[in-house]
Protein backbone atom coordinates (compact mmCIF):
# COMPACT_ATOMS: atom_id res chain seq x y z
CA UNK A 1 0.00 0.00 0.00
CA UNK A 2 1.54 3.42 -0.85
CA UNK A 3 1.92 6.11 1.30
CA UNK A 4 -1.32 8.05 2.17
CA UNK A 5 1.44 11.53 2.53
CA UNK A 6 2.34 10.77 -1.26
CA UNK A 7 -1.03 10.78 -2.67
CA UNK A 8 -1.61 14.14 -0.92
CA UNK A 9 1.36 16.24 -1.27
CA UNK A 10 2.23 14.77 -4.95
CA UNK A 11 -0.56 12.61 -6.95
CA UNK A 12 1.42 13.05 -9.76
CA UNK A 13 4.14 10.81 -8.94
CA UNK A 14 1.74 8.06 -8.33
CA UNK A 15 0.06 8.75 -11.53
CA UNK A 16 3.46 8.65 -13.41
CA UNK A 17 4.03 4.90 -11.89
CA UNK A 18 0.95 3.75 -12.89
CA UNK A 19 1.64 5.21 -16.37
CA UNK A 20 4.97 3.22 -16.54
CA UNK A 21 3.50 -0.08 -15.31
CA UNK A 22 0.71 0.32 -17.98
CA UNK A 23 -1.97 0.54 -15.02
CA UNK A 24 -4.79 2.48 -14.91
CA UNK A 25 -4.12 6.57 -14.37
CA UNK A 26 -7.82 7.01 -13.43
CA UNK A 27 -7.57 4.88 -10.53
CA UNK A 28 -5.39 7.95 -8.44
CA UNK A 29 -8.30 10.47 -9.38
CA UNK A 30 -11.11 8.49 -7.51
CA UNK A 31 -8.60 7.59 -4.49
CA UNK A 32 -7.89 11.38 -3.66
CA UNK A 33 -11.83 11.86 -4.38
CA UNK A 34 -12.25 9.30 -1.81
CA UNK A 35 -9.63 10.19 0.47
CA UNK A 36 -10.93 13.47 0.84
CA UNK A 37 -14.66 12.25 1.16
CA UNK A 38 -13.12 9.95 4.09
CA UNK A 39 -11.53 12.80 5.66
CA UNK A 40 -14.35 15.07 5.41
CA UNK A 41 -16.67 12.41 7.19
CA UNK A 42 -13.79 11.56 9.84
CA UNK A 43 -13.76 15.57 10.40
CA UNK A 44 -17.50 15.63 10.80
CA UNK A 45 -17.88 12.66 12.97
CA UNK A 46 -14.99 14.37 15.43
CA UNK A 47 -17.27 17.89 15.41
CA UNK A 48 -20.10 15.60 16.22
CA UNK A 49 -18.50 13.93 18.67
CA UNK A 50 -16.71 16.79 20.79
CA UNK A 51 -20.38 18.61 20.66
CA UNK A 52 -21.46 14.92 22.32
CA UNK A 53 -18.68 15.62 25.13
CA UNK A 54 -19.61 19.31 25.62
CA UNK A 55 -23.47 18.26 26.00
CA UNK A 56 -22.31 15.67 28.76
CA UNK A 57 -20.11 18.29 30.86
CA UNK A 58 -23.82 20.12 31.01
CA UNK A 59 -26.00 17.22 31.94
CA UNK A 60 -23.78 15.78 34.58
CA UNK A 61 -23.90 19.29 36.56
CA UNK A 62 -27.05 20.09 35.80
CA UNK A 63 -28.02 16.46 37.55
CA UNK A 64 -26.58 16.89 40.91
CA UNK A 65 -28.18 20.24 41.19
CA UNK A 66 -31.63 18.72 40.60
CA UNK A 67 -31.10 16.49 43.63
CA UNK A 68 -30.19 19.22 45.74
CA UNK A 69 -32.41 21.89 44.85
CA UNK A 70 -35.44 23.01 46.55
CA UNK A 71 -38.93 22.18 45.17
CA UNK A 72 -39.35 25.50 43.95
CA UNK A 73 -36.75 25.33 41.26
CA UNK A 74 -36.94 21.75 40.97
CA UNK A 75 -39.43 21.92 37.30
CA UNK A 76 -37.22 24.36 35.69
CA UNK A 77 -34.14 22.56 36.28
CA UNK A 78 -36.13 18.96 35.47
CA UNK A 79 -36.88 21.15 32.13
CA UNK A 80 -33.42 21.90 31.60
CA UNK A 81 -32.10 18.67 31.89
CA UNK A 82 -35.29 17.30 29.85
CA UNK A 83 -34.37 18.99 27.06
CA UNK A 84 -30.52 18.68 27.56
CA UNK A 85 -31.66 14.77 27.57
CA UNK A 86 -33.31 15.34 24.52
CA UNK A 87 -30.79 16.77 22.30
CA UNK A 88 -28.09 14.42 23.74
CA UNK A 89 -30.45 11.05 22.15
CA UNK A 90 -30.36 13.04 18.63
CA UNK A 91 -27.19 13.74 18.43
CA UNK A 92 -25.89 10.20 19.49
CA UNK A 93 -27.75 9.18 16.94
CA UNK A 94 -26.02 11.83 14.69
CA UNK A 95 -22.66 10.56 16.01
CA UNK A 96 -23.39 6.98 15.41
CA UNK A 97 -24.52 7.71 11.88
CA UNK A 98 -21.58 9.70 11.44
CA UNK A 99 -19.55 7.06 12.72
CA UNK A 100 -20.94 4.48 10.25
CA UNK A 101 -20.65 6.69 7.38
CA UNK A 102 -16.90 7.85 7.84
CA UNK A 103 -15.95 3.82 8.16
CA UNK A 104 -17.62 3.19 5.12
CA UNK A 105 -16.19 6.13 3.62
CA UNK A 106 -12.74 5.09 4.99
CA UNK A 107 -13.49 1.25 4.07
CA UNK A 108 -13.68 2.31 0.21
CA UNK A 109 -10.58 4.57 0.47
CA UNK A 110 -8.57 2.05 1.60
CA UNK A 111 -9.72 -0.75 -1.04
CA UNK A 112 -9.24 1.53 -3.70
CA UNK A 113 -5.85 2.11 -2.11
CA UNK A 114 -5.10 -1.45 -2.75
CA UNK A 115 -6.02 -1.74 -6.01
CA UNK A 116 -2.57 0.88 -6.41
CA UNK A 117 0.69 -0.96 -7.04
CA UNK A 118 3.79 -0.14 -5.53
CA UNK A 119 5.79 2.93 -6.80
CA UNK A 120 8.04 1.98 -9.70
CA UNK A 121 12.13 3.36 -9.18
CA UNK A 122 12.33 5.61 -12.20
CA UNK A 123 15.76 4.05 -13.18
CA UNK A 124 13.25 0.42 -14.47
CA UNK A 125 13.38 0.43 -18.13
CA UNK A 126 9.79 2.05 -19.16
CA UNK A 127 7.69 -1.16 -21.12
CA UNK A 128 5.74 -4.42 -21.02
CA UNK A 129 8.11 -8.10 -20.28
CA UNK A 130 10.33 -7.58 -23.66
CA UNK A 131 11.88 -4.14 -22.65
CA UNK A 132 14.30 -4.85 -19.85
CA UNK A 133 17.62 -3.66 -19.97
CA UNK A 134 20.49 -6.28 -19.79
CA UNK A 135 23.17 -5.31 -17.55
CA UNK A 136 25.66 -8.13 -17.54
CA UNK A 137 26.28 -11.52 -19.29
CA UNK A 138 28.51 -13.97 -16.49
CA UNK A 139 29.99 -17.24 -18.34
CA UNK A 140 30.32 -18.40 -22.25
CA UNK A 141 27.91 -20.67 -23.42
CA UNK A 142 29.62 -23.94 -24.81
CA UNK A 143 30.31 -24.40 -28.12
CA UNK A 144 28.58 -28.40 -28.88
CA UNK A 145 29.21 -28.64 -32.42
CA UNK A 146 32.78 -27.46 -31.72
CA UNK A 147 32.67 -30.22 -29.21
CA UNK A 148 31.39 -32.75 -31.49
CA UNK A 149 27.97 -33.64 -30.29
CA UNK A 150 24.13 -32.25 -30.46
CA UNK A 151 23.09 -31.15 -26.81
CA UNK A 152 19.73 -33.33 -25.21
CA UNK A 153 17.21 -31.03 -23.46
CA UNK A 154 17.02 -31.75 -19.78
CA UNK A 155 13.77 -33.97 -19.78
CA UNK A 156 16.02 -36.55 -22.12
CA UNK A 157 18.80 -36.34 -20.16
CA UNK A 158 16.91 -36.52 -16.75
CA UNK A 159 14.66 -39.57 -18.13
CA UNK A 160 17.99 -41.73 -19.25
CA UNK A 161 20.08 -40.82 -16.05
CA UNK A 162 16.67 -42.05 -14.01
CA UNK A 163 15.84 -38.94 -12.53
CA UNK A 164 12.87 -37.37 -13.65
CA UNK A 165 10.00 -38.89 -14.17
CA UNK A 166 6.90 -37.25 -15.86
CA UNK A 167 4.86 -40.01 -17.84
CA UNK A 168 3.96 -41.66 -13.93
CA UNK A 169 3.79 -37.93 -12.40
CA UNK A 170 1.29 -37.12 -15.60
CA UNK A 171 -0.77 -40.11 -14.23
CA UNK A 172 -0.81 -39.46 -10.92
CA UNK A 173 -1.27 -35.72 -10.53
CA UNK A 174 -2.18 -34.57 -14.39
CA UNK A 175 0.25 -32.37 -16.57
CA UNK A 176 2.91 -30.21 -15.13
CA UNK A 177 3.67 -32.43 -12.18
CA UNK A 178 6.91 -34.60 -12.10
CA UNK A 179 8.79 -36.88 -9.71
CA UNK A 180 12.79 -36.37 -8.97
CA UNK A 181 14.16 -39.88 -8.61
CA UNK A 182 17.10 -41.51 -7.60
CA UNK A 183 20.19 -38.83 -8.74
CA UNK A 184 17.24 -36.27 -9.35
CA UNK A 185 16.48 -36.63 -5.76
CA UNK A 186 19.67 -36.57 -4.80
CA UNK A 187 20.11 -33.41 -6.45
CA UNK A 188 17.57 -31.71 -5.56
CA UNK A 189 18.99 -32.13 -1.99
CA UNK A 190 22.07 -30.90 -3.17
CA UNK A 191 21.33 -27.63 -4.30
CA UNK A 192 19.12 -27.24 -1.19
CA UNK A 193 22.24 -28.17 1.41
CA UNK A 194 24.27 -25.81 -0.82
CA UNK A 195 22.00 -22.88 -0.46
CA UNK A 196 21.62 -23.69 3.15
CA UNK A 197 25.41 -23.25 3.70
CA UNK A 198 25.59 -20.35 1.20
CA UNK A 199 22.37 -18.31 3.22
CA UNK A 200 24.65 -19.09 6.46
CA UNK A 201 27.71 -17.73 5.60
CA UNK A 202 25.92 -14.48 4.33
CA UNK A 203 23.58 -14.50 7.86
CA UNK A 204 20.99 -15.83 6.86
CA UNK A 205 18.34 -17.24 9.03
CA UNK A 206 17.34 -20.97 7.96
CA UNK A 207 13.36 -21.03 8.09
CA UNK A 208 10.90 -24.20 7.04
CA UNK A 209 7.74 -22.13 6.66
CA UNK A 210 3.91 -23.04 6.23
CA UNK A 211 2.80 -24.01 2.21
CA UNK A 212 -0.92 -22.95 3.60
CA UNK A 213 -1.98 -19.29 4.79
CA UNK A 214 -4.74 -16.78 5.61
CA UNK A 215 -5.99 -14.71 3.22
CA UNK A 216 -5.00 -11.90 5.35
CA UNK A 217 -1.08 -12.96 4.57
CA UNK A 218 -1.71 -13.47 1.05
CA UNK A 219 -3.36 -10.11 0.58
CA UNK A 220 -0.89 -8.40 2.86
CA UNK A 221 1.97 -9.40 0.64
CA UNK A 222 0.47 -7.98 -2.83
CA UNK A 223 -1.00 -12.03 -4.37
CA UNK A 224 -4.62 -11.52 -4.29
CA UNK A 225 -4.59 -8.99 -6.80
CA UNK A 226 -2.92 -9.20 -10.39
CA UNK A 227 -1.23 -12.38 -9.52
CA UNK A 228 -4.57 -13.73 -7.78
CA UNK A 229 -5.10 -16.15 -10.73
CA UNK A 230 -2.03 -18.29 -9.95
CA UNK A 231 -2.85 -18.94 -6.81
CA UNK A 232 -4.56 -22.25 -5.48
CA UNK A 233 -7.36 -21.24 -2.76
CA UNK A 234 -8.86 -24.47 -0.20
CA UNK A 235 -11.94 -22.90 -0.57
CA UNK A 236 -13.47 -25.48 2.96
CA UNK A 237 -10.56 -23.68 5.04
CA UNK A 238 -10.29 -20.51 3.67
CA UNK A 239 -6.66 -21.07 2.74
CA UNK A 240 -3.90 -20.39 0.34
CA UNK A 241 -1.29 -22.40 -1.23
CA UNK A 242 1.63 -20.54 -0.90
CA UNK A 243 3.34 -19.61 -4.60
CA UNK A 244 6.88 -18.59 -2.68
CA UNK A 245 7.88 -18.43 0.99
CA UNK A 246 7.96 -15.19 0.72
CA UNK A 247 4.57 -15.15 1.49
CA UNK A 248 4.59 -16.70 5.19
CA UNK A 249 8.06 -14.75 5.62
CA UNK A 250 6.60 -11.35 5.11
CA UNK A 251 3.38 -12.05 7.36
CA UNK A 252 5.43 -13.47 10.29
CA UNK A 253 6.13 -10.60 11.38
CA UNK A 254 2.42 -9.09 10.59
CA UNK A 255 1.28 -6.88 13.30
CA UNK A 256 4.44 -6.12 14.75
CA UNK A 257 6.81 -3.34 15.84
CA UNK A 258 10.89 -4.38 14.92
CA UNK A 259 13.19 -2.61 17.15
CA UNK A 260 15.56 -0.62 14.67
CA UNK A 261 18.36 -1.82 16.87
CA UNK A 262 17.32 -5.25 15.72
CA UNK A 263 17.40 -4.67 11.96
CA UNK A 264 17.69 -5.87 9.13
CA UNK A 265 16.22 -8.96 10.07
CA UNK A 266 17.69 -11.81 7.08
CA UNK A 267 15.79 -14.85 6.23
CA UNK A 268 16.14 -18.07 4.03
CA UNK A 269 12.81 -19.23 3.73
CA UNK A 270 12.38 -23.38 2.49
CA UNK A 271 8.95 -24.28 1.22
CA UNK A 272 6.99 -26.50 -1.40
CA UNK A 273 5.34 -23.53 -3.72
CA UNK A 274 2.10 -24.05 -5.52
CA UNK A 275 1.06 -22.04 -9.01
CA UNK A 276 -1.84 -22.83 -11.27
CA UNK A 277 0.33 -21.52 -14.16
CA UNK A 278 -3.03 -19.80 -15.84
CA UNK A 279 -2.40 -17.60 -19.06
CA UNK A 280 0.52 -20.07 -19.73
CA UNK A 281 -1.27 -22.50 -21.57
CA UNK A 282 1.25 -24.02 -24.79
CA UNK A 283 4.07 -22.62 -23.08
CA UNK A 284 6.74 -25.09 -21.52
CA UNK A 285 4.73 -27.97 -21.57
CA UNK A 286 7.82 -30.25 -22.16
CA UNK A 287 10.00 -31.04 -18.91
CA UNK A 288 9.87 -29.26 -15.24
CA UNK A 289 10.69 -25.44 -16.44
CA UNK A 290 7.04 -24.42 -16.15
CA UNK A 291 5.34 -26.53 -13.06
CA UNK A 292 2.47 -26.76 -10.39
CA UNK A 293 4.48 -27.56 -8.05
CA UNK A 294 8.47 -27.25 -6.94
CA UNK A 295 10.85 -26.47 -3.97
CA UNK A 296 12.48 -23.21 -3.27
CA UNK A 297 14.91 -21.50 -0.98
CA UNK A 298 13.27 -17.68 -0.71
CA UNK A 299 15.46 -15.29 0.80
CA UNK A 300 13.37 -12.38 2.45
CA UNK A 301 14.97 -9.29 4.42
CA UNK A 302 13.12 -6.27 6.92
CA UNK A 303 15.05 -3.60 6.86
CA UNK A 304 15.07 0.44 7.14
CA UNK A 305 13.72 2.12 3.95
CA UNK A 306 16.66 4.00 3.71
CA UNK A 307 18.82 0.94 3.44
CA UNK A 308 16.67 -0.90 0.91
CA UNK A 309 18.62 -0.01 -1.99
CA UNK A 310 21.90 -1.70 -0.42
CA UNK A 311 20.04 -4.67 0.98
CA UNK A 312 19.12 -4.87 -2.96
CA UNK A 313 22.36 -5.10 -3.95
CA UNK A 314 23.17 -7.72 -1.45
CA UNK A 315 20.31 -10.17 -2.64
CA UNK A 316 21.66 -10.20 -5.98
CA UNK A 317 25.29 -10.25 -5.55
CA UNK A 318 24.45 -13.45 -3.14
CA UNK A 319 22.19 -15.12 -5.85
CA UNK A 320 24.81 -14.33 -9.02
CA UNK A 321 27.50 -16.15 -6.36
CA UNK A 322 25.35 -18.89 -6.13
CA UNK A 323 25.12 -19.58 -9.95
CA UNK A 324 28.87 -18.50 -9.82
CA UNK A 325 29.48 -21.74 -7.98
CA UNK A 326 27.15 -23.89 -10.38
CA UNK A 327 29.54 -22.90 -13.35
CA UNK A 328 26.42 -21.83 -15.29
CA UNK A 329 26.22 -19.07 -18.00
CA UNK A 330 23.82 -16.35 -17.10
CA UNK A 331 23.10 -12.34 -17.69
CA UNK A 332 21.78 -10.18 -15.04
CA UNK A 333 18.53 -8.28 -16.59
CA UNK A 334 16.54 -4.66 -14.95
CA UNK A 335 13.33 -5.70 -15.35
CA UNK A 336 11.02 -3.26 -17.15
CA UNK A 337 8.19 -1.57 -15.46
CA UNK A 338 5.11 -3.25 -16.51
CA UNK A 339 6.13 -6.44 -15.79
CA UNK A 340 7.18 -6.20 -11.90
CA UNK A 341 4.10 -7.74 -10.26
CA UNK A 342 1.90 -5.32 -7.77
CA UNK A 343 4.64 -5.57 -4.78
CA UNK A 344 7.71 -4.69 -6.67
CA UNK A 345 9.19 -1.20 -7.01
CA UNK A 346 12.27 -2.90 -8.65
CA UNK A 347 13.34 -6.11 -10.12
CA UNK A 348 16.42 -7.78 -10.89
CA UNK A 349 16.01 -11.44 -12.51
CA UNK A 350 19.02 -13.61 -13.77
CA UNK A 351 18.42 -15.92 -16.36
CA UNK A 352 20.31 -18.98 -17.20
CA UNK A 353 21.42 -19.84 -20.73
CA UNK A 354 19.64 -23.68 -21.92
CA UNK A 355 21.39 -24.75 -24.55
CA UNK A 356 18.59 -26.88 -26.47
CA UNK A 357 16.52 -23.76 -26.48
CA UNK A 358 19.20 -21.34 -27.60
CA UNK A 359 18.03 -18.78 -24.83
CA UNK A 360 18.24 -17.57 -21.06
CA UNK A 361 15.86 -18.24 -18.90
CA UNK A 362 14.75 -16.70 -15.61
CA UNK A 363 16.51 -18.84 -12.65
CA UNK A 364 16.27 -16.21 -9.98
CA UNK A 365 14.87 -12.75 -9.00
CA UNK A 366 14.90 -10.19 -6.06
CA UNK A 367 12.68 -7.95 -6.02
CA UNK A 368 12.65 -4.03 -3.91
CA UNK A 369 9.52 -3.72 -2.11
CA UNK A 370 9.85 -0.54 -0.53
CA UNK A 371 7.24 -0.36 2.58
CA UNK A 372 4.45 -1.33 0.36
CA UNK A 373 4.16 -5.07 2.22
CA UNK A 374 4.87 -3.24 5.62
CA UNK A 375 1.73 -1.30 5.29
CA UNK A 376 -0.50 -3.81 3.94
CA UNK A 377 0.98 -5.85 6.77
CA UNK A 378 0.95 -3.72 9.17
CA UNK A 379 4.67 -3.85 10.42
CA UNK A 380 6.57 -0.91 11.37
CA UNK A 381 9.92 -0.27 13.20
CA UNK A 382 10.55 1.56 16.32
CA UNK A 383 13.28 4.37 15.64
CA UNK A 384 13.40 6.11 18.72
CA UNK A 385 10.02 7.17 20.32
CA UNK A 386 8.74 7.32 17.18
CA UNK A 387 7.40 4.38 14.82
CA UNK A 388 7.67 4.13 11.07
CA UNK A 389 6.68 1.64 8.82
CA UNK A 390 9.99 -0.35 7.08
CA UNK A 391 10.86 -1.76 4.34
CA UNK A 392 11.06 -5.77 2.69
CA UNK A 393 12.76 -7.13 -0.10
CA UNK A 394 12.65 -10.77 -1.80
CA UNK A 395 15.28 -13.14 -3.39
CA UNK A 396 15.30 -16.61 -4.89
CA UNK A 397 18.07 -18.34 -4.03
CA UNK A 398 17.22 -21.63 -5.42
CA UNK A 399 14.42 -22.71 -7.51
CA UNK A 400 14.52 -26.37 -7.64
CA UNK A 401 13.53 -27.53 -10.90
CA UNK A 402 15.03 -24.47 -13.13
CA UNK A 403 18.13 -24.79 -12.07
CA UNK A 404 18.23 -28.70 -12.50
CA UNK A 405 17.19 -27.85 -16.11
CA UNK A 406 20.13 -25.44 -16.37
CA UNK A 407 22.36 -27.62 -14.38
CA UNK A 408 21.75 -30.75 -16.87
CA UNK A 409 21.96 -29.37 -19.83
CA UNK A 410 24.94 -26.82 -19.67
CA UNK A 411 26.96 -29.50 -17.94
CA UNK A 412 26.08 -32.36 -19.84
CA UNK A 413 28.72 -35.01 -21.62
CA UNK A 414 28.83 -36.44 -25.07
CA UNK A 415 28.53 -39.76 -23.49
CA UNK A 416 25.38 -38.67 -21.91
CA UNK A 417 26.73 -38.21 -17.95
CA UNK A 418 26.29 -34.83 -16.44
CA UNK A 419 29.62 -32.98 -15.17
CA UNK A 420 29.11 -32.49 -11.36
CA UNK A 421 30.38 -28.29 -10.21
CA UNK A 422 32.62 -29.05 -7.64
CA UNK A 423 30.61 -26.93 -5.32
CA UNK A 424 28.08 -29.51 -5.41
CA UNK A 425 30.08 -32.50 -4.63
CA UNK A 426 30.67 -32.48 -1.14
CA UNK A 427 26.82 -33.11 -0.70
CA UNK A 428 26.38 -35.53 -3.43
CA UNK A 429 29.05 -38.28 -2.22
CA UNK A 430 32.41 -36.79 -4.08
CA UNK A 431 31.13 -38.16 -7.09
CA UNK A 432 31.98 -35.98 -9.98
CA UNK A 433 29.36 -36.98 -12.41
CA UNK A 434 25.70 -38.40 -12.51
Amino acid sequence: MIDPAILRSDPERIRESQRRRGEDVTLVDRLIEADQSARQARQHFDELRNQQKSLGKEIGPLQGQLKKAPDADHAALQSQLDALMAKAQTLADEVKAADDTATTAQEHTDALAREISNLVNLDSPVGGEEAFRVLEHVGTPRDFAAEGFTPKDHLELGEALGAIDTERAAKVSGSRFFFLTGPGAELEFALLNLALEHARRHGLTPVITPALVLPSAMDGTGFLGQAAENVYRIESDDLYLVGTSEVPLAAMHSDEIIDAADLPLRYAGWSSCFRREAGSYGKDTRGIIRVHQFDKVEMFVFCAPEDAEAEHANLLAWEREFIDALEIPYRVIDVATGDLGSSAARKFDIEAWIPTQDAYREVTSTSNTTEFQARRLKIRMRDGDATRPLATLNGTLCAMPRMIVALLENHQQADGTVGIPPALRPYLGGRTTL
